[in-house]
């Protein structure tokens, strides 16, 4: 019924080929007792750092003649198929057994129950809900603290205390322990959720007439999808009403399913998507300098619109931007065009405008904020291509940006050398130009610029 799994590690995260499964114990547990386990320490086919060898114990020497991953997968398979996945923080055990079996192109679902989780529902009102802590505060010992054998054989014996516990809980007693699982998919039909890969990409939600009723993007879609299904707005009652059947497009990239995602709700107009529909943009918000050399900025209408840091589908969002930055950044409403150009604006007389127009701010202190807003708004990466994680391992996107605008995206095999920008535009698909799908790329990179490769033409 149960597999109560640990794993040790090389890396906080599953990279391929770093950070990888260093060591794995699997104890079947059939709601009473322990009867099956297995154990093994696992090659991870990298270099294990002084740091977790100091952590674990686990050094390079031990690992080296260990099975690899793929050696011991029909094992874990064995061991694990048709039981609840339990782990003391299940998703990072899962996480990295389910990036395993990606890397060698297997899909891997188990339904998972978090003893972490569990323990704050069953056991409220500790300081900490670490194994170690936990397990010091309920008289549990471990041996073998940060190897897998020794922390699963002490999630096992929490897990018994916390079995007792749901027997002797007043809301839980008479429930079956799904309630408590992290994954609820009792509403979603099965034929459903095993077209739902847990990767990246854009899902489309169908209904009996095979018209499109939702669209959305996930890091992990199978994740995504049951979370629709946990919630208790109305919205997501009524779209489970009308679930027939779902469609995906894996796109290994969170930029791609980004842009993929905004572009088919523009095309779509799903009934139950409610932003991203719009897609006549009428708007923008331009900038320019004065003869004085003061940054300044302006609502224009989209033909009128010659250096623009953003379109709009409404004066009314684009007004909604501008007073932001104004209050954000104490801009002068002269200078935003919100007033005459001569006057000495109404924020300066309640004193929310340090002076500019008044001729008490000079022209560099002003501009110095005035600039933050350019710095955010313009892309310092204008002609070329974003180099980003692919479908699978020996793969890799690539998203096209011309004059800072987005393009298209496509996909690299790995294993092929391309070394002219014509080569790599021969592989993208292009796509109809939205003005949003520059935010997006924009602020996509604004947070994730480190992890990926740019490529400039």
């Amino acid at each position: 019924m149960f597999a109560i799994i640990d794993i040790e590690t090389c890396g906080g995260k599953f990279t391929y080929p770093n950070g990888r499964i260093t060591e794995i114990c699997i104890l079947v547990h059939d709601g009473l007792q322990v009867t099956e386990t297995f154990s093994s320490l696992i090659n991870p086919e990298c270099w294990i750092s002084p740091y977790f060898t100091q952590l674990t114990g686990i050094t390079n020497e031990m690992v080296q003649t260990a099975p690899t991953f793929a050696q011991v997968a029909k094992e874990i398979i064995r061991f694990t198929e048709n039981r609840i996945f339990v782990a003391h923080n299940a998703a990072f055990d899962y996480g990295f057994i389910k990036s395993e079996f990606t890397s060698m192109g297997y899909t891997y679902k188990r339904d998972t129950l978090c003893t972490v989780r569990l323990s704050r529902k069953l056991l409220p009102g500790k300081v900490s809900y670490s194994l170690g802590n936990l397990c010091q505060s309920l008289g549990i010992p471990n041996l073998a603290r940060h190897r897998a054998q020794g922390d699963a054989t002490a999630t096992a014996q929490l897990f018994d205390q916390l079995l007792f516990l749901k027997s002797q809980h007043p809301t839980y007693k008479n429930q079956g322990i799904e309630v408590l699982m992290a994954r609820k998919i009792d509403k979603i039909k099965p034929y459903i959720l095993n077209k739902i890969p847990e990767t990246c990409g854009v899902y489309y939600f169908r209904n009996k007439t095979h018209d499109i009723i939702y669209i959305g993007k996930s890091k992990n879609m199978y994740n995504r999808a049951i979370s629709h299904f946990n919630s208790k707005e109305t919205k997501a009652s009524k779209l489970l009403h009308e679930l027939h059947n779902a469609d995906v497009i894996e796109t290994g990239s969170e930029l791609v399913a980004l842009l993929l995602e905004s572009e088919e709700i523009k095309r779509y107009k799903p009934r139950y998507n409610r932003k991203s529909k719009d897609d006549a943009f009428t708007h923008a918000i331009d900038w320019y300098k004065t003869q004085e050399g003061i940054i300044s900025f302006k609502i224009v209408s989209e033909d009128e619109a010659e250096q623009t840091l953003q379109r709009f589908t409404s004066y009314t969002s684009a007004r909604a931007l501008l007073e932001s930055w104004i209050d954000r950044y104490t801009l002068c409403l002269r200078y935003c065009h919100l007033t005459d150009s001569d006057a000495v604006c109404f924020r300066h007389q309640i004193k929310s405008c340090f002076g500019i127009c008044a001729g008490e701010e000079t022209v560099e202190l002003y501009n110095q904020r005035a600039q933050l807003i350019l710095n955010e708004f313009q892309l310092t990466e204008t002609n070329g291509f974003i180099i980003d994680r692919g479908r699978h391992s020996q793969e890799r996107s690539i998203i096209y940006l011309e004059n800072g605008h987005y393009k298209g995206y496509g996909y690299l095999d790995t294993s092929e050398t391309i070394q002219t920008a014509e080569a790599m535009k021969e592989v993208l698909q292009y796509k109809r130009y939205y003005p949003d799908a520059d935010v997006i790329v924009r602020q996509w990179l604004k947070q994730n610029r480190a992890s990926v490769k740019w490529i400039p033409i």
